[in-house]
């Protein structure tokens, strides 16, 4: 009895904070220092090759990882953790979700989860927290200030149980809420669209709904992916929101290949390397420039030459990547890439190899990014893009994602738009 008084009381704070009125604490198991010694850092100078990483080996120790960062009073979650708090210091609930969700992804995507009890009680109680706190204020269609990471906690949710649902892996205890959410996630989704000029952003400094916000690209693609995967599966996705979202992704495109850190509400097709905003340059965008390509795709506006090209600038802007992991700052000159783009761009390059039509190509590009991950892996097996602890769930999940990428579905393509009567 009392333990179950400690997690009510524990699951109340957290409700409450959420709202602005307390802060919630970190819990028991939170990992709340930093562990620079311990992650691996790049200079120039230190970037060293390395033999491609085994997948089966690699992702064992990458599961053994990710079941001891599990934390909170009911170890029940994989926060995410950047340097922007909500509510006094509070880690935002969007970023808590968010990393939950696609450490989920990960643990049912590596072989063997039928019949690994530990990753199915981990999942069952990350998914639970999931549920509730998908009903927090803070997780509402709605937008706070002119910066609101809830977002990324609503696109992943979605995406992860949208996998649920297709391998029949939901909980029965949950299965009506998980049903319930998936809908309200879709909705959410499409009403909290840019309107006009189309896709997402955490960041609005024109105000939540004005049309002069410029479309982050990098959150946009992982946003139509999720909606296309949606309404494949039957959900109701607005074809108006889909179309102004990749219109925005395709003014994004320099004349070099790169993509705007944020939707220009002009074409940039024709605007050479020289021209663009440091943050704009192919070296910045090389991260996400593999995620808008194969997001196009998907939505029948890319073709295979470009998408080949994406992932080759992926490999050859990989050091600029690489001296920004793990470190403090964000968008830093000369390019402005902030840490967090870099296991990111690994997913994203590790789907466009898989969408390439060429065999042969998909090969040595599947061998030459396990390498480029065996560079980047800590002595534990985790990975980790940040300067906090427990931000290695999502970094040990996001390669996992990649390792197993091969073995996975392609991602699904934007079904026919709906024909109005």
């Amino acid at each position: 009895m009392r333990r179950l008084l400690m997690l009510a009381f524990y699951f109340a704070s957290v409700l409450v904070a959420q709202d602005g009125k307390a802060r919630a604490p970190f819990g028991k198991g939170a990992r709340t220092g930093t562990n620079l010694n311990d992650t691996v850092r790049f200079t120039k100078d230190t970037i060293k090759d390395a033999a491609p990483l085994d997948t089966d080996a690699a992702s064992a120790a990458g599961i053994k990882a990710i079941l001891n960062l599990q934390e909170g009073e009911g170890h029940d979650q994989w926060p995410y953790e950047g340097v922007y708090r909500e509510d006094n210091g509070v880690l935002p609930i969007g970023y808590r979700v968010g990393g939950t969700a696609i450490v989920g992804l990960a643990l049912i995507a590596v072989p063997g989860y039928s019949k690994d009890e530990a990753r199915q009680a981990a999942l069952l109680r990350g998914l639970a927290f999931i549920l509730k706190s998908l009903d927090v204020p803070r997780m509402q269609n709605s937008f706070e200030g002119t910066y609101d990471v809830r977002g990324w906690g609503h696109i992943f949710a979605l995406h992860l149980f949208l996998e649920l649902a297709a391998h029949n892996l939901i909980p029965a205890v949950h299965a009506a809420a998980v049903a319930d959410q998936t809908k309200l996630l879709v909705k959410t989704l499409c009403e909290s669209a840019i309107p006009d000029s189309g896709g997402w952003n955490y960041s609005r400094t024109a105000g939540y709904m004005n049309p002069k916000n410029r479309a982050s690209t990098f959150m946009t693609a992982p946003a139509l992916q999720v909606l296309f995967l949606a309404k494949a599966r039957g959900y109701e996705v607005s074809d108006q929101v889909i179309d102004q979202a990749l219109a925005s992704l395709e003014r994004a495109r320099s004349d070099g290949g790169g993509y705007g850190y944020g939707a220009s509400m002009q074409s940039q097709n024709a605007v050479p390397e020289e021209k663009l905003a440091f943050m704009d340059k192919v070296p910045s965008s090389a991260s996400r420039a593999t995620a808008c390509e194969v997001t196009l795709m998907l939505g029948g506006r890319g073709d295979q030459d470009r998408l080949h090209r994406s992932v080759l600038r992926f490999f050859e802007n990989w050091d600029e990547l690489a001296v920004r992991k793990s470190q403090l700052g964000t968008h830093i000159q000369p390019y402005g890439i902030a840490p967090y783009y870099f296991m990111y761009g690994h997913l994203y390059a590790a789907q466009a190899i898989e969408m390439l039509d060429d065999a042969a190509e998909q090969a040595l590009l599947r061998t030459k990014l396990r390498a480029y991950l065996a560079r980047s892996r800590d002595q534990d097996g985790a990975w980790n893009d940040r300067q906090f602890d427990r931000s290695a769930g999502y970094g040990t999940a996001m390669a996992l994602l990649c390792l197993q990428m091969p073995h996975l579905q392609k991602p699904a393509a934007r079904p026919a738009a709906t024909k109005k009567e």
